[in-house]
């Protein structure tokens, strides 16, 4: 694995000294001189791991530590220093230095703080390959905005701690994708991914759905029937549209969660779940708690994690991305060969405001395949309400 290393000292000898030998052991070096250099190169996401001296000629090295706190790929940081104080090497390992290390730097002990911080970048490249490889799993499109990225990274984080998830968006951004998504890349995988659509669902057939009933408990019930809820034990129960159930309904759902146990309809016996729930809805929760529609503790403990997901009209630079997706999709789904989107094209979707979303775009596109003459998406093959936008 190739690994570059930033080399931020203010001495040109040791830049030239360090930086020979660490060339002679396989890493590529990049010198700084200053924290003006470091900030560009790792702006720039130059340097998979820093070594900082902690006085320079503009400023105190470990107030780049604190500068780099909320990047998302901050490279581990080894301080160097002729100044080998205790509190300087506290403070700079309390703002997230790997390691801190004095001059005359020994090689020996930097071979190895090297070394332990390359293995952490090689876990973290490992790591985002796995990911990547379980978003093709999930079919799901990041896309390039800054909200979808902060939406994928709660998700993730999400899905690692087993925390219940409350998604909240427009009908047709996604929700059910990402809860999928969540259940892909969580522990969970191994075990069952179970969904229900509450608002598809009469209220009094969605008690017997969620949890299941006994023999006899109703008219029909002619034998026993185990639940969606039931069903989930060990792996994630999604519930789209929560907002459509009942009071009645939720406090019994509450009481699940809370305890992990429920009783079937007709039942009397407890059953014991292990779930992790992903609840989705396209209203707004908060409101409905004020018009005594939605129960405020249950919200509580749905929304361990909030994820909100914007209208695509709101994210159109992630159009292109998902317009990519859906070609693939389409062309193996259909057996066409579409190769390309005009400029035009991709212009005239970008300026449509999308009220059905994601689902609305998926639509066109598969429509516009079907239409298209040739390889290459021409705003004529667009739905008509979509092209006119471009005229």
């Amino acid at each position: 694995m190739s690994i570059t290393v930033l080399l931020v000292d203010d001495e040109e000898n040791t830049r030239i000294n360090l930086g020979g030998l660490l060339a002679t052991k396989g890493y590529e070096v990049i010198p700084a001189a200053t924290l003006e250099e470091a900030r560009a190169h790792i702006q720039k996401g130059e340097g998979d791991v820093v070594l900082l001296d902690l006085q320079l000629p503009d400023g105190y090295g470990p107030n780049l530590l604190i500068e780099m706190a909320n990047m998302a790929n901050r490279p581990p940081v080894i301080m160097i220093t002729g100044y080998g104080d205790i509190e300087s090497a506290v403070d700079a390992m309390k703002n997230g230095a790997m390691d801190f290390l004095t001059k005359p730097v020994d090689f020996g002990q930097l071979e190895k703080s090297i070394k332990r911080a390359a293995d952490y970048v090689a876990m973290k490249r490992e790591l985002e390959n796995l990911r990547r490889e379980k978003m093709r799993d999930a079919e799901f499109v990041v896309g390039a905005s800054t909200v979808m990225k902060e939406a994928v990274d709660l998700a993730a984080k999400a899905a690692l701690k087993k925390a219940n998830v409350l998604i909240i968006g427009e009908t047709g951004t996604g929700k059910d994708v990402l809860a999928q998504y969540i259940y892909t890349i969580g522990s969970r995988k191994a075990n069952s991914y179970v969904a229900i659509n509450c608002a598809a669902i009469q209220n009094t057939m969605l008690e017997s759905e969620l949890f299941g009933h006994e023999k006899g408990a109703f008219t029909s019930a002619d034998n026993r029937k185990r639940g969606q809820m039931e069903m989930a034990d060990g792996g994630v129960l999604f519930l789209d549209e929560i907002s459509s159930m009942s009071l009645e309904l939720q406090a019994k759902l509450l009481r699940s969660i809370e305890n992990k146990t429920f009783k079937r309809v007709g039942g009397e016996q407890d059953v014991t779940v292990d779930i992790q729930v992903v609840s989705a809805s396209n209203r707004d929760l908060p409101t409905l708690i004020k018009e005594n529609k939605f129960r405020e503790d249950l919200y509580y403990r749905l929304r361990v994690v909030e994820i909100v997901l914007p209208p695509l009209r709101e994210r159109i630079e992630d159009i292109p991305d998902l317009v990519g997706y859906f070609v693939r999709k389409y062309n193996m789904k259909n057996g066409v060969n579409v190769r390309s989107v005009s400029p035009q094209a991709i212009e005239a979707l970008q300026k449509h405001n999308w009220p059905g979303n994601i689902r609305e775009l998926s639509n066109a596109i598969e429509r516009a395949m079907i239409f298209c003459d040739g390889e290459t998406i021409e705003v004529r093959d667009l739905p008509r309400d979509v092209a006119v936008k471009s005229e």
